[in-house]
């Protein structure tokens, strides 16, 4: 009987430090780790304001690739959800929410996971830092409440040591696939590059010319343009075709001597009133008509006859999806263009593939002046 009491006693004292003890725990818990970064801060934001890339940086997915991972809400900004399943017993189910995003400066997820606490908050922040204020630094601040849970409150002192590792971990990775990402500023004040997005193009049919390394010159490069759109007309007039669209060049690529690069043609067959229009005498005016009507169905494969010693190729497309945007300027900013739409395309989680292309919209002269148009495609890993 005394060895019971004594038994009884000792647990109440323990029960009794483990109420004294959990009291003056801190009824909440704050987690902040830092990293600093290269990239412009469009290109951090928009990687942390949308939840495609999640999976490339979170420690949840290194922790579990396995693991389960459902997106809802709109593609960025507050709303934008991840819902995520796993059979490991630590991870479980839970969800990331933005809650909260300033532009260039903040984002805060709301966090539902299977630890204790409530009211848990992952907020990101951004500031300039560096020589100039070129470089950002990131940090990354996990907030979390435990009230009157005494339990909470124990499970606050190696919070540190769970959350706060899996933090260093996924800045690390952050600033990895954020290395990766060409370090242009596409939302820049002044940048005149806008209606950035993703398209969709049909099936084309194409005639091309590769006007192999031209030297970077733009005289030569003009010349070459305008003789390779002449063996394009020259097929296009023998096989009864007309222009489906404007010009474009596709890059293969930009040298500090050379720039290879093709000409290409969509075209489609030749209908009644544009040959009508033609006989009529304006062949200039007929041509761009046509080239505004794009075929509204897919005319499906063209058979083509090639002249003989024409430096032609008649190609098929597949239909896809496409980054875009739009650019007015000089031709010789178009490798920075390209980029722009490259990091544009990555920051919200797409893989572009293939080689860049531009439609010419005003010609082939208008492109060497600053009042060129462009249009600007990089085709989408599906």
């Amino acid at each position: 009987m005394t060895r019971l009491l004594e038994i009884l006693i000792s647990m109440a004292i323990v029960a009794v430090l483990f109420v004294l003890v959990g009291v003056f725990l801190p009824s909440s818990r704050t987690i902040t780790e830092k990293v600093e970064t290269n990239r412009r801060p469009a290109i951090v934001f928009d990687t942390l304001n949308s939840l495609h890339r999640f999976h490339e940086w979170n420690a949840l997915a290194l922790r579990d690739p396995a693991i389960r991972i459902t997106r809802s809400g709109p593609d960025s900004g507050v709303g934008a959800r991840l819902d995520y399943e796993s059979k490991e017993r630590s991870l479980g189910k839970g969800s990331w929410e933005i809650i909260e995003s300033e532009p260039d400066s903040r984002v805060v997820y709301a966090l539902d996971t299977p630890d204790r606490g409530e009211n848990k908050r992952m907020t990101f922040t951004l500031r300039p830092t560096g020589r100039g204020g070129r470089n950002v630094e990131i940090s990354q601040t996990y907030n979390v409440d435990y009230g009157w849970n005494l339990l909470g409150r124990y499970a606050g002192m190696y919070v540190r040591g769970h959350v706060g590792e899996d933090m260093k971990i996924g800045l690390a990775k952050l600033t990895s696939i954020l290395a990766a990402v060409p370090n242009v500023d596409y939302r820049a004040e002044g940048v005149p590059l806008t209606n950035l997005g993703v398209v969709e193009l049909p099936a084309e049919n194409l005639l091309s010319v590769s006007a192999g390394a031209i030297e970077r010159n733009n005289e030569a490069i003009k010349r070459s343009m305008r003789s390779n759109s002449e063996w394009i007309k020259r097929t296009m007039d023998a096989n009864d075709l007309v222009a489906a669209g404007p010009m474009r060049i596709v890059s293969t690529e930009l040298g500090r001597e050379n720039y290879t690069f093709d000409v290409v043609q969509p075209v489609r067959r030749k209908g009644s009133d544009e040959a009508n229009a033609a006989n009529g005498g304006d062949e200039a005016e007929a041509e761009a008509e046509a080239m505004a009507q794009a075929p509204a169905v897919d005319e499906g494969e063209l058979e083509v006859e090639i002249p003989e010693g024409a430096p032609v190729e008649y190609i098929r497309t597949e239909p896809g999806r496409f980054a875009h945007g739009e650019y007015k300027g000089y031709m010789a900013e178009l490798e920075n263009v390209r980029n722009a739409v490259r990091a544009w395309a990555l920051t919200h989680g797409h893989e572009v593939t293939d080689r860049p292309f531009e439609f010419y919209k005003n010609g082939i002269d208008n492109a060497f002046t600053a009042d060129g148009e462009f249009e600007v495609f990089w085709r989408l890993r599906e």
